[in-house]
Parts: structure tokens; sequence; C-alpha cells
């Protein structure tokens, strides 16, 4: 067998649906290329990016505890009906805080994005080091950075709660937009 054939070989053995990857490698270039703009776009406003996220946040939470509300009373005669509807009414209650009190919600969820960031970024890291798929170098890359920005969240809050969430979740779009841009163009080059 050639070095080419066993390359092939490979990647066919640890990448199942390899070829299918390999053949959409576009999609995955204008997937890294719209993370990198929508990333560019909020890095350019974040504090309107951190008010944004809390407000849409805040009113799907709304949205959601009214569903779960009407879907309570829908099966009222079901044994789990008390319990369905608190869920739907402290999912209004929690939302209708989160949308009238920006600048706690903002406080709190930074705490939560600390943790995603951290969370996301070991992840990351560790599934690119096992897998090695081709570009890895650049997820590792993009993990390191959202460890780093998970624990630089953690260490400043809360006096920059207001725009480090639109900061950082640019960034990490950012970085993820570059990481799926090289993994497209490792694709296409791949045999």
């Amino acid at each position: 067998m050639t070095v080419k054939g066993d390359e092939e070989m490979i990647i066919n053995t640890l990448l199942p649906g390899w070829e299918e990857i390999r053949q959409k490698w576009g999609w995955f270039l204008v997937l890294g290329i719209t993370l990198i703009v929508l990333g560019a776009v909020a890095l350019a406003v974040p504090r309107l990016m951190t008010l944004t996220s809390v407000l849409l946040f805040g009113w799907l939470i709304v949205l959601g505890g009214v569903f779960e509300t009407v879907a309570a009373f829908a099966a009222r005669k079901w044994i789990g009906f008390f319990l369905h509807l608190l869920s739907g009414i402290l999912g209004i209650v929690v939302g209708a805080l989160m949308v009238t009190h920006l600048n706690a919600a903002a406080g709190a969820l930074t705490l939560l994005l600390a943790a995603f960031f951290l969370i996301s970024g070991l992840f990351r890291i560790v599934a690119a080091v096992m897998v090695q798929f081709p570009g890895w170098g650049w997820a590792v890359f993009g993990g390191i950075v959202s460890t780093f920005l998970g624990v630089l969240i953690w260490a400043e809050w809360p006096s920059s709660a207001l725009w480090v969430i639109g900061t950082f979740v640019a960034i990490d779009l950012l970085f993820r937009g570059c990481a799926w841009m090289m993994f497209a163009l490792a694709a296409r080059q791949t045999p």
C-alpha cells in the first residue's frame, strides 16, 4: 500500500463519514466565515451584545414558562400538574426578573458564562487531542483561548459584567470561526 493509501485508510477508520465531510467542506467554510462575521459585529458593540443576550435569554425563559403553564392546564388531571404549573410560573417570574433587571441578570450570567467557557474550552482541548482530526491544532488553540476567557471572567467579576459577556462571546465566535475554516480547508485538501 502507498503512503497516500495508508493515510486515507487511517482517516476513514478514525473519522467515519469523512468522505461526506470532505465533499461538503464548503458548508464548513461558510460556517467559519459566518461565525467570524458575527464575532466581529459583537466585538464592535460589546455592551449592546451583553444587554441583548441577557434580554433575549430572559424573554426565552418567559416564553418557555408561558408554554409550560398552558401545557399544565391542558393536562390538569395529570398527577404532575402542580409541579408542571409551578415550573412554568417559575420560568415566567425568573424570565421577567431578567428582563426587568438587566444589570443583575448580566452579573449572574457572567458567572455562568465563566463556567461555560472553562468547561467547553477544556472539552474542546481534550476532544481535539484525542481524535486529532485534520486541523486539530486550531481546535486546541481555540479551547485554550476559551479556557483562558473563563478564568478572566471569573477573576474580573462583577466589575466588568456589562461588557465582558459581549466581548468574550465575540472572541469565542471569532476563534470558533477560524477553527471551522481551518477544518474546512483541511477537509478539502485531504485525499
